[in-house]
């Protein structure tokens, strides 16, 4: 069994800046892609950001340059640092691993909500 628990969600004021991490713990092998993705009302799921077991990033155009994703792998946790919040970026933001256990698979948290507003 395994399980990411997200935390670091609140409400900040525009410019503002959160930390979220998120653990991964369980029967665990090997995690490869971690990654932050995030649903705003009304909207689709939409990727924030991954990274690899390797140290390589990707991120959305959205987010570039505001946002740092990070991991240690000793502690089998994703990091997403975000700085210059602004209303926009205010959604139910979701941890997501590719996991080996006893196979391969994708894993996602419960989510944690982040408000940004005055």
């Amino acid at each position: 069994q395994v399980q990411l628990v997200e935390s670091g969600g609140g409400l900040v004021q525009p410019g503002g800046s959160l930390r979220l991490s998120c653990a991964a713990s369980g029967s665990i092998f090997s995690i490869y892609t971690m990654g932050w993705y995030r649903q705003a009302p009304g909207k689709q799921r939409e990727l924030v950001a991954t990274i690899t077991s390797g140290g390589s990033t990707n991120y959305a155009d959205s987010v570039q340059g505001r946002f740092t994703i990070s991991r240690d792998n000793a502690k089998n946790t994703v990091y997403l640092q975000m700085n210059s919040l602004t209303p926009e970026d205010t959604a139910v933001y979701y941890c997501n691993a590719n996991i080996w256990t006893t196979g391969r698979r994708n894993y996602w948290g419960q989510g944690t909500q982040v408000t940004v507003s005055s």
